[in-house]
């Protein structure tokens, strides 16, 4: 993301989303509610940590306080424009919930879209977003609604002048089997990973607040036009 980024309007974008209801998932957490290799339900027979640390920028900031950052100025967003908005965890600083009962809050929630919002951790010299969909699909949500979420989502970040991601998936987008939390989704989900950590010029906007206000500004107008699509 670039100094210049805008956080233009999304088709739909302005629609009506009075009541309607959003998950929103700040991935990690500054400490876990259990040890992080208890192993939980993987969402495809399996099982997989409880949850991971996360990742930082060089400089030490940590992906988990960016994540919750982003993810209060998302709700803030989204409970303005009359959403009702549920978060998995309710803090940076107490223990978070494994992987397997935030997907189970979310789907006790019955929301229209649950996102997760993430910092990745990749090559410094890659840098963008890319947003993260369970393939191939456990549960109908999975299929087109949840690939209608995350095309949204795409166009809405791109739109807003955040890069796609150079370094991994394919025009913004990525497919996945290992995502326990989207894997146990009954509701259309996506985990969008909004910048790499690692990049020099990704980690001096995640760790603003002006890039942080950018970056939940462009999920807003992406989970509103979805919704009002």
């Amino acid at each position: 993301m670039s100094a210049g980024l805008v956080a233009g309007p999304a088709p739909h974008a302005d629609a009506d989303i009075t009541g309607q209801t959003v998950v929103l998932d700040a991935g990690h957490g500054a400490s876990s509610e259990s040890p992080l290799t208890t192993q939980v339900p993987n969402g495809r027979g399996g099982t997989k940590d409880c949850q991971t640390t996360g990742t930082s920028t060089n400089a030490g900031f940590p992906e988990h306080t960016f994540n919750w950052d982003v993810v209060e100025k998302i709700r803030d967003g989204l409970t303005a424009r009359g959403a009702d908005v549920v978060l998995t965890r309710g803090d940076d600083s107490g223990p978070a919930p494994c992987v397997d009962t935030r997907a189970a809050l979310a789907n006790a929630a019955q929301p229209a879209a649950i996102v997760s919002i993430h910092g990745d951790g990749g090559p410094p010299s890659g840098r963008g977003f890319h947003v993260n969909y369970s393939a191939p699909p456990v549960f109908p949500s999975q299929g087109d609604p949840s690939m209608r979420l995350a095309t949204t989502m795409r166009d809405a970040l791109a739109g807003a002048g955040l890069v796609e991601s150079t370094y991994i998936g394919s025009a913004g987008l990525y497919g996945r089997s290992d995502l326990a939390g989207l894997n146990l989704a009954e509701y259309p989900a996506v985990l969008v990973e909004l910048g790499n950590m690692r990049n020099a010029d990704d980690a001096a906007a995640m760790s603003s607040d002006q890039g942080q206000a950018a970056y939940a500004a462009a999920v807003v107008n992406g989970i509103a036009a979805y919704l009002g699509g």
